[in-house]
C-alpha cells in the first residue's frame, strides 16, 4: 500500500505551499524534445509511461501527443491536488522515487522532469528498474535557463542566495550522472540531446517562476514578498524587460535517456 509520507529533502516540502505558483510560473516543454523522447524510448499508443515526481503535471500534459497510457507519481500532497485539477484524465499516486507504488514490470518507460537531482540516485535507479519491463527506458529532462541573458543571470543570483544557504542541489549540477557510470548498475549508457526552448509569458509569470523555487517557497511570507519585489525590480530596470508586457526567457531543454539492462 502507498505510504502517506515519504523521505524527501526538507526543502522539497516547500512545493506543497507553492504548488499553484509552480503551475503558473514554470515553463512547458518543446514539442521537439517530447517527440525525440518518444522515438528513442519507443513510446506510442500501446505503451505505458510513469511520470515520476510529476509535480503539477506540466510534463505529463506534454507527453499526451505520444498516445501512451500515463500514470503519475509524486510525494507532495499540494502538487497532487493541483495535478488532479490540471490533468483529470491521468491518475496520480502518492509515492517517491525510492518507493514507487506500482508493481514490478508495470511500465515501458519512466520519465522524470526537473526532479532527478533531488533523488538518492542509486536507490532510485534500482526502484525505477523494478517497475520497468525488460529493456524499458528511463528519460530525464530539465529546462535550464540560458545564462547568456543578463536578466536570467540576475534571477539566478537572487535564487542562489537562498540555495547556497541551505546547500540545495542545483538542476545543472551533474553529480547525479555518477550513478549511471557504475558498470553494475541497473541501466546501460546514458545518452543526451539538447533542444532550444523559449518561455513567452507576462512579466508576473517570471515572478511566480522565482517564487516557485523550493528554497524560496519555504521562506516566511514576508520574505517571499521581498523576493517578489526584488524580481520586479530586476524586470523594471533591465533593458530587455523594462516596460514590456510579454517577456521571453530562453532555455535549453536537456534530454537524457538510458535503458534497463
Amino acid at each position: 500500500m502507498p505510504r502517506s509520507s515519504f523521505r524527501t529533502h526538507p526543502v522539497v516540502r516547500g512545493f506543497d505551499r507553492a504548488a499553484a505558483t509552480y503551475e503558473q510560473g514554470r515553463p512547458g516543454y518543446p514539442p521537439s524534445a517530447i517527440a525525440h523522447l518518444g522515438r528513442v524510448l519507443h513510446l506510442g499508443p500501446s505503451t505505458t509511461i510513469i511520470d515520476l515526481a510529476s509535480g503539477t503535471g506540466k510534463f505529463t500534459r506534454a507527453l499526451a501527443p505520444l498516445g501512451a497510457a500515463r500514470v503519475a507519481v509524486d510525494p507532495v500532497a499540494g502538487m497532487r491536488r493541483v495535478f488532479a485539477r490540471a490533468v483529470p484524465d491521468v491518475p496520480i499516486l502518492p509515492g517517491a522515487a525510492e518507493a514507487i507504488p506500482l508493481p514490478d514490470g508495470f511500465a515501458d518507460a519512466v520519465v522524470v522532469a526537473q526532479a532527478f537531482h533531488w533523488f538518492r540516485a542509486r536507490p532510485a535507479l534500482r526502484e525505477i528498474a523494478r517497475v520497468l519491463r525488460p529493456g524499458g527506458g528511463l528519460g530525464l529532462v530539465w529546462n535550464i535557463r540560458e545564462e547568456s541573458v543578463d536578466w536570467s543571470r540576475q534571477l539566478t543570483a537572487l535564487m542562489d542566495r537562498y540555495r547556497y544557504a541551505r546547500r540545495i542541489p542545483r538542476s545543472r549540477n551533474r553529480r547525479w550522472r555518477l550513478a549511471f557510470d557504475r558498470t553494475d548498475g541497473p541501466f546501460g549508457p546514458l545518452h543526451e540531446r539538447v533542444f532550444a526552448h523559449v518561455q513567452r509569458a507576462p512579466r508576473e509569470t517570471f515572478v511566480s517562476r522565482v517564487l516557485s523555487v523550493s528554497v524560496v517557497a519555504v521562506l516566511p511570507l514576508a520574505e517571499r514578498s521581498r523576493v517578489a519585489d526584488r524580481v520586479r525590480a530586476v524586470l523594471d530596470r533591465d533593458p530587455a524587460t523594462r516596460g514590456r508586457a510579454i517577456l521571453e526567457m530562453p532555455y535549453r531543454t536537456e534530454v537524457y535517456w538510458a535503458f534497463r539492462r
